[in-house]
């Protein structure tokens, strides 16, 4: 079940410089900032009360947000819906014909799992869908 609106996902050129703006405009510093190599990303979380703002910078020019940035710019990069069972999601998703990113969940920034809906299926919005890492599913 989606539970509600997780984060906003910005992709940002920056982190130093999009750290500041944001630290001004949130009156507040990031609660976490966080590398994920696999994902070749750095991530500045910035906790809101019933959601968050993650900026994303790649740390090389392989990475899907260096190579977003080249494409579109910096800007927003996608909306990230909490789920409690992120495998039940996929699977009810997929029968009523969404395609995923990945073929199996991924270890995401902020002790989640993700995967993407792919934006063909989604009028052109990037959807990720995460889930909380407890004890039950550390995989």
């Amino acid at each position: 079940m989606i539970k509600r609106i997780e984060h906003i996902g910005f992709a940002i050129e920056n982190a130093e410089t999009a750290k500041e703006t944001f630290d001004k405009i949130l009156n507040k510093s990031s609660y976490k900032e966080e590398e994920v190599a696999s994902q070749m990303v750095n991530t500045i979380f910035y906790q809101l009360e019933n959601s968050k703002i993650e900026l994303l910078a790649a740390t090389n020019s392989d990475s899907t947000i260096a190579k977003y940035i080249n494409k579109y710019k910096q800007g927003m990069h996608h909306i990230a819906l909490l789920v409690d069972n992120l495998e039940t999601e996929m699977e009810r998703l997929t029968e009523l014909g969404f395609e995923f990113i990945y073929a199996e969940h991924q270890l995401g920034a902020d002790n989640k799992r993700i995967n993407f809906i792919h934006p063909k299926k989604t009028h052109g919005v990037l959807i990720e869908l995460c889930e909380e890492i407890t004890n039950d599913n550390t995989d």
